[in-house]
């Protein structure tokens, strides 16, 4: 079994223009296109047989309409996809909005400070962290970036020692182009889950068995980033380090069933 635990959809008729905007955002060139069928059609040659998706609201009015599209796009592919839901910590109701991301049976949250432009300890989303912490809801953040303060571990791990009973998955290993200084921060803290999603194009071998590590297996999820990389080659590279079976199913499937309670 394995589930991609890091995948953002789009609906068909923006998706390329949204993948290509993501692309110039890391001035990166994409893989994939951004559609759902091409997610299932790569993810299907790479033997993934389930994924975790979401989008992410740039602006408050956009976080229902999104949360209903992963929510129906799931329904639609129900022993295919799991969805996460999106918030902006800038809405009038918060409370409201994950009302209704629970209500379309949504797993968890995705925040991406860097595109949403604020900071992860901002005041403003400490009342996403005190719901989500009190009704057990996960949150997948993207974390880390060299070029910006939004994301980077020392906003990050005041939020985890605060919220002690928050789940947080820190995508990236904890830090986006910093994972080395990311991990050697973040390691150890009780809370904190991490996948491995657009870190391989970046490390050697011997990095990735590090950071794998320093986190535990039993820490670290796998995700591709669709529609960011080869799917394949990110499940071949993981296969390749050497891992036990046992080790290689907890970081494939078995994390993510139990962050998210799949």
């Amino acid at each position: 079994m394995i589930i991609d635990a890091h995948c953002h959809i789009y609906p068909d008729k923006i998706a390329v223009k949204a993948s290509q905007s993501t692309g110039n955002f890391y001035s990166i060139p994409m893989r994939y296109d951004g559609t759902i069928l091409q997610m299932l059609s790569a993810g299907n040659e790479a033997g993934i047989d389930k994924f975790i998706v979401e989008s992410v609201a740039t602006t408050p009015k956009q976080v229902s309409s999104i949360n209903h599209f992963v929510a129906d796009t799931v329904n639609n592919y129900p022993d295919k996809m799991y969805g996460l839901g999106t918030l902006h910590p800038n809405s009038e109701d918060i409370d409201a909005d994950i009302d209704e991301l629970q209500s379309l049976g949504l797993k968890g949250v995705k925040l991406h400070p860097d595109i949403q432009k604020f900071k992860l300890d901002d005041y403003r989303c400490l009342k996403i962290y005190e719901i989500c912490e009190k009704r057990n809801i996960p949150i997948l953040i993207h974390t880390g970036d060299s070029r910006y303060d939004y994301s980077n571990p020392n906003r990050l791990k005041p939020i985890l020692e605060i919220y002690k009973n928050l789940i947080i998955v820190g995508a990236h290993f904890g830090g986006y182009s910093i994972w080395e200084e990311a991990a050697e921060q973040l390691h150890g803290i009780e809370n904190l889950f991490v996948d491995c999603s657009s870190s391989f194009f970046a490390l050697s071998d011997e990095t990735i068995i590090k950071l794998i590590n320093m986190y535990g297996t039993d820490k670290v999820l796998f995700g591709t980033d669709y529609p960011m990389w080869n799917m394949k080659e990110n499940v071949d590279r993981l296969l390749s380090l050497g891992f036990s079976d046992e080790e290689l199913e907890k970081m494939f499937y078995k994390n993510a069933v139990k962050v998210f309670s799949l």
